[in-house]
């Protein structure tokens, strides 16, 4: 049997940058001074042309890679036969005078735990996707890097020889290595390190007992909302689908996105599990990023915008980097911005709605309810008859997508609702016009000898995303029909432990070959839906065991061997496991801990 292929990584991060770090301590990936930046630390991508940052022993070594308990701090200990050390490295998070303190700052404390252990340190950054290196310039207690668009400080009170000169030396007390950007340290390196260590675990453990977990499989979905928590850009509001780009769906598939983007796609799923855990301040800061997109200018909604709102996101190759165990291309920017993808009105109106049903945000402090709805309804009534590239964003295919429908009808509903709240009868009739509508076109998606709904409008393919028509309640989960439609997209799409596949047709480049994570959770939430919560629960468990060795899933999992494949992690497959798992603890009737 082939040997599963897992990402070797864990993420640290403080909503301002993220980081990769490798099981061998290397920092693998590294973007500064944004999501979206050129990468600094790269190796994931070109172990070469990537630069490197690690501290390695003397020779052979294993090593066990862990979070702190409820937090986004990572700890790796490593041995050898001269001995064990650990290294702890995180991305300072706290509140400091009145306002999160986040800096560009990576912090790596070294402790020896065993024997005589010998370590070296390596500190090579890179400029501009690795076509340069940055110049190393010894200080009193630091080494300066040059040659970016900004300079990088490293702080340490290890010798600065010996990382100069990539020696071994004996770790025989604790050492410290703080990497800035764009600014110095000019602060004490011991002291400042454990300061803002026992600050930001603090931070963290905080946020997860002011989070509301239900009391299903409790420390995936604390583990799920510590990662979407960081795939925040706090500056903005913006959440991205995932930290790194051109991560291969399947080998040699070719299939290597860039993924340090806003998808609107995204926006339905992502504000159901903040919401579900009780974090409204991670969705005021997404609702203000949306809205910002919304009224900058009055063209159509893209399937996804740049961190800061920005529109052109040109796609380009990176022909010097070898790709991630040689797969290219190594593409940064997204093509699919220029896609037509008419879901994601419904997406934002559907996401909205609590700000005027939860009663814990008062919507009367909102002066632009009635300009939201009249740009919205207008853009469904554009586009609602409008063939589209659909949620999976085929690049030179068009069809009238029930899934696409399927939001427009469900985004008419939440207006319908907003506008009885507003008390705006205009837009109530505006709503319920384009519901009929939208309900006619899914129903041109049924087919009736196979009791299915198909992916399109005349076309015989099935989709996982029509799994959507039963947890939106356009289906009654309790009905026949729901139970039929949901079999037959089983018989068809399910793999083996639960693993769905998105579609089996030819798409653009050939016919998938790894099934899609977060489709398998949108399967467990339908089990349950429809009353098959043993179903549920058996395929649910099956699921989590394709995550890495620290509870991170991936986009892609190949059925065959339960290889992990796509961007990693991916938010999109950690709000799926959100999801299911909350649904699964209602039907269970499990308390949410508050």
């Amino acid at each position: 049997m082939t040997e599963r292929h897992t990402y070797q990584t864990g993420i640290i991060g403080n909503c301002a940058y993220l980081a990769h770090i490798n099981k061998n301590t290397n920092i693998d990936w590294l973007c500064w001074p944004r999501f979206d930046s050129s990468f600094v630390f790269g190796g994931l991508l070109d172990q070469e042309k990537g630069g490197e940052f690690s501290i390695k022993p003397h020779g052979e070594f294993t090593s066990r890679q862990y979070y702190l308990e409820n937090t986004n701090i990572m700890v790796t200990e490593v041995t050898n036969p001269e001995g064990k050390y650990r290294v702890t490295d995180f991305a300072p998070r706290f509140y400091h005078h009145e306002r999160y303190f986040k800096p560009l700052m990576l912090i790596r404390k070294v402790e020896p735990l065993e024997g005589n252990p010998r370590v070296r340190v390596i500190c090579k950054p890179v400029c501009n996707y690795g076509e340069s290196h940055q110049r190393g310039h010894r200080g009193s207690n630091h080494i300066l890097y040059t040659g970016c668009a900004e300079n990088m400080q490293l702080s340490t009170n290890i010798p600065l020889s010996y990382i100069e000169d990539d020696r071994y030396f004996a770790l025989n007390e604790t050492k410290y290595l703080i990497m800035t950007y764009g600014h110095e340290l000019n602060a004490p390196i011991n002291s400042t390190a454990e300061r803002f260590l026992s600050e930001t675990i603090r931070y963290w453990r905080r946020w997860i007992k002011h989070s509301n977990i239900a009391g299903f499989y409790q420390h995936l979905v604390i583990r799920s909302a510590l990662v979407l928590k960081i795939h925040q850009f706090e500056d903005t509001g913006a959440i991205i689908a995932a930290s790194t780009t051109s991560l291969p769906e399947s080998p040699g598939s070719k299939r290597n996105w860039d993924y340090r983007y806003c998808w609107m796609r995204d926006t339905y799923y992502v504000i159901t599990a903040l919401n579900h855990i009780g974090h409204f301040e991670e969705m005021e800061k997404y609702f203000g990023y949306i809205t910002d997109i919304s009224f900058r200018d009055d063209k159509r909604y893209q399937p996804l915008f740049g961190i800061a709102g920005e529109r052109i996101l040109t796609e380009r190759v990176l022909k010097h980097i070898s790709g991630y165990q040689n797969n290219t291309p190594v593409r940064i920017g997204n093509q699919a911005y220029e896609h037509i993808q008419n879901d994601i009105y419904g997406q934002v109106l559907v996401s909205m709605l609590p700000l005027y049903t939860d009663h814990r945000f008062i919507f009367r402090e909102r002066q632009d309810s009635a300009t939201w709805l009249d740009y919205l309804l207008s853009k469904i009534e554009r586009t609602i008859d409008e063939k589209d590239a659909g949620l999976w964003e085929f690049r030179n295919i068009a069809h009238t997508h029930c899934y696409t429908n399927l939001f427009q009808w469900a985004g008419a509903n939440a207006a319908l609702k907003m506008a009885k709240t507003i008390g705006n009868a205009v837009y109530e009739e505006r709503a319920t016009i384009l519901i009929n509508k939208a309900a006619k076109h899914i129903e041109d998606c049924y087919d009736p000898v196979r009791k299915v709904y198909t992916h399109a409008a005349g076309s015989p393919h099935l989709d996982a995303s029509t799994l959507q028509l039963i947890l939106m309640n356009y289906l009654d989960p309790a009905s026949e029909k729901a139970r039929d439609h949901l079999t037959a997209l089983e018989k068809e799409l399910k793999a083996e432990n639960g693993l769905f596949y998105r579609y089996l047709h030819t798409d653009d480049f050939g016919r998938p070959k790894t099934t899609f994570l977060i489709c398998a959770f949108w399967y467990v939430e339908a089990l349950a839906c429809v009353g098959r919560l043993d179903d549920a629960i058996r395929e649910f468990e099956s699921i989590i065991g394709y995550a890495n060795h620290l509870l991170l899933f991936s986009e892609d999992v190949d059925e065959k061997d339960g290889s992990q494949w796509g961007n990693f992690p991916q938010a999109y497959s950690h709000v799926g496991l959100m999801n299911a798992a909350h649904r699964i603890a209602i039907k269970l009737d499990r308390p949410i801990f508050l």
